[in-house]
């Protein structure tokens, strides 16, 4: 699927949720180690790209550094690693999912740095991200404590199934928690991935990260 057919199928799902919607595209890029396959990807106008690990991330923001690249950091963010990600100065980590990662990004930055709150909405225990029980107050309380740790949001991975109505239901459970957060400056609820993209846009979704399904075309 080329950016240009993958946009098609965004506005359509944008257009059954709303038209004021808008949805913004992060190419997810550890399909491929080739910087060029991203290179290509650029040209063709996209400017957000995601990266689950962090060494990996190191060498494709080196490879792509005179590119006017937006990296957000969506893996599991170990606490050894949070040095060697800060200096890469990413533009947004998507994956907090404990007021402890905050604490300690906010201890090793001396700026600002937009986040996203990490909610595991579908309980299955393979996945990381807090429990949508405690999400609202975590947020709140790294918005009081944290000072350099910006929240923008929340983001979540649907319920691996088969089963769309399983999966609508980890998506309308995460957009409950962002509709809460709203009022205290939540603007993005990032969720929907290659395979589950429309169903998460139908179900509020304003950011989604596409790996596979964007960059195989690409390669």
């Amino acid at each position: 699927m080329t950016l240009d057919e993958l946009i098609q199928r965004v506005e359509a799902a944008r257009l059954r949720r709303s038209e004021h919607l808008i949805v913004q595209i992060v190419a997810v890029t550890k399909y491929t180690n080739d910087p060029e396959v991203l290179k290509r990807l650029f040209e063709d106008g996209q400017r957000a790209f995601g990266e689950n690990r962090v060494q990996d991330m190191e060498g494709k923001v080196k490879a792509l550094e005179e590119l006017p690249i937006e990296w957000h950091f969506i893996g599991n963010l170990q606490k050894n690693k949070i040095n060697k990600l800060l200096k890469l100065n990413p533009f947004m980590i998507q994956s907090i999912n404990s007021y402890e990662l905050a604490e300690a990004i906010n201890k090793r930055t001396d700026k600002p740095i937009r986040c996203l709150i990490e909610i595991n909405s579908s309980g299955e225990p393979t996945k990381h991200g807090m429990d949508p029980e405690i999400a609202v107050d975590t947020y709140l309380k790294i918005k009081e404590n944290l000072p350099n740790i910006n929240l923008q949001g929340v983001m979540t991975i649907g319920t691996h199934s088969d089963d769309e109505k399983a999966i609508r239901e980890s998506f309308r459970k995460t957009y409950k928690i962002f509709e809460q957060l709203k009022p205290y400056g939540a603007k993005i609820c990032s969720m929907g991935m290659s395979n589950d993209f429309e169903i998460a846009i139908e179900e509020g979704s304003n950011m989604i990260r596409i790996g596979r399904a964007l960059i195989e075309s690409y390669m």
